[in-house]
């Protein structure tokens, strides 16, 4: 499945249905975040690829990184309330304060046969 991602037995998927499954029990949203700031060093380091341009896989790293572990709070939340399957994933990033940002992962809780 190209949308869909399986971790310990709790399907993650960005898709509102899964083909060939049905869902039996729909058990609400779920939702992870973290907040992450920027290291000292990272902005200096990103003040100057600014001035040359180019990609700064100093927060490339770090977005991912909070990506991840929104995710495995929201997968927590799922399995918590017993849920075998997330569907409909989407991420939001909003910016809390200068230099900090938080990473929402969220979906909706099912069982699927």
């Amino acid at each position: 499945m190209a949308n869909a991602l399986l971790r310990d037995s709790l399907l993650v998927s960005n898709l509102e249905i899964v083909p060939g499954r049905r869902v039996r029990t729909h058990l609400g949203l779920v939702q992870g975040s973290t907040v992450r700031s920027k290291h000292v060093g990272r902005d200096l380091l990103a003040g100057l690829k600014n001035i040359v341009g180019g990609e700064l896989k100093g927060y490339t790293e770090l977005m991912q990184e909070a990506r991840e572990e929104a995710t495995q709070r929201m997968m927590a939340q799922a399995t918590s309330i017993g849920a075998n399957a997330v569907l409909n994933v989407r991420y939001q990033a909003t910016s809390i304060t200068m230099g900090a940002a938080e990473i929402l992962a969220y979906g909706t809780a099912v069982v699927l046969e």
